[in-house]
């Protein structure tokens, strides 16, 4: 049985057999890196309104269990930039020896400071953002750096030839794109393998109610370009789990009116979730689990992002990893449920 560091040791020492524990590693791309199947990501429950005792926690657990792929963006948090700076701190004490171990990204693109520089995809913008995230977390640079959300006022131009910069100065060994439309994304592409910089992965958001890296084709066209696909929301915001089987639970993420919005769950969805979860009593899994593993079955799918808000719904996450083969009905019962 694997056990963890809590935050009252002094000494951080990473589990021995954090690479012979189950995790799948998996080729991003044309790419000599390797992604874990299951990555972490900062979004939410790292900010500096968490305890950094259970963010540390949560962070050595995933190390330990061979997660080595940690995912930021510089207004994660709450609040924006808070996340980074929670994981600076680890990064500087129990995290420091295994810095090469480690693949950190960060992104810019969204709301971050005010004004006109603090958003979006210009030069000053990406450049100055990446440079405060490399001072909270303690970095000297990042294993990759993303534009986060397509501009399409600033010349697309502007923004590429920024990243092949990043990486032209040491900041960035990669560079990747998020939620880029599929006409974006392929003049993306076109430009930065013209200019001799790599574009290491696309991050889309994709999981079982929302379809759109099949139906638009970005997850064959990233295929098509050398780059690997990770997977951001793969329960749906917590849809894809057993909190609203029975209703919306009162310290859910609905009923607190965050992201997810309560008309979101209509009656009709209720009912597909409902027989989702049927389908993953019959295969020994809980919803989330077989939801992450759909996901992971897909041949074009890297790697998926999971959020924690406790070791223990981590280590459920990771059960997913168990058994992510589906039979042809299993498969054709999921199309029918989600008609």
């Amino acid at each position: 049985k694997l056990t963890f560091i809590t935050m009252s040791d002094s000494v951080y020492q990473a589990a021995n057999n954090r690479y012979t524990c189950g995790m799948d590693y998996r080729r991003a791309g044309k790419s000599g890196i390797l992604l874990p199947a299951i990555s972490l990501g900062l979004w939410h429950n790292f900010g500096d309104v968490d305890s950094l005792a259970r963010s540390k926690d949560k962070l050595h657990y995933a190390f330990d269990h061979g997660i080595t792929h940690f995912d930021l963006a510089n207004n994660y948090g709450p609040s924006a930039g808070s996340a980074e700076e929670t994981f600076g701190k680890i990064m500087k004490t129990s995290f420091a020896p295994y810095r090469d171990e480690l693949f950190v990204s960060t992104k810019a693109g969204h709301d971050m400071w005010l004004g006109p520089y603090g958003t979006w995809g210009s030069r000053k913008h990406l450049t100055a953002s990446l440079n405060q995230s490399l001072k909270r977390m303690n970095l000297d640079y990042v294993d990759i750096f993303y534009s986060h959300r397509y501009d399409p006022e600033t010349p697309l131009e502007e923004t590429l030839q920024t990243l092949v910069d990043i990486v032209r100065q040491g900041k960035a060994l990669y560079v990747g794109i998020s939620k880029y439309p599929p006409e974006a994304a392929r003049k993306a592409y076109a430009y930065l393998k013209d200019h001799d910089v790599i574009c290491l992965l696309y991050q889309g958001r994709y999981n079982l109610l929302n379809r759109e890296p099949e139906e638009q084709g970005i997850l064959q066209q990233a295929a098509e370009n050398g780059s690997g696909f990770v997977a951001f929301s793969p329960l749906a915001q917590g849809l894809l789990t057993n909190r609203y089987l029975k209703g919306i639970p009162e310290d859910s993420r609905i009923a607190r009116g965050g992201f997810l919005k309560k008309e979101a769950l209509t009656e009709d969805l209720l009912q597909k979730i409902i027989r989702l979860d049927r389908l993953a009593c019959e295969r020994g899994q809980s919803l989330a689990e077989m939801s992450l593993a759909w996901l992971l079955a897909h041949p074009l799918v890297t790697s998926v992002i999971v959020g924690a808000s406790s070791v223990e719904q981590l280590a459920d996450n990771l059960k997913a990893l168990e058994n992510i083969s589906f039979s042809q009905e299993e498969q054709q019962t999921i199309q029918a449920i989600l008609q």
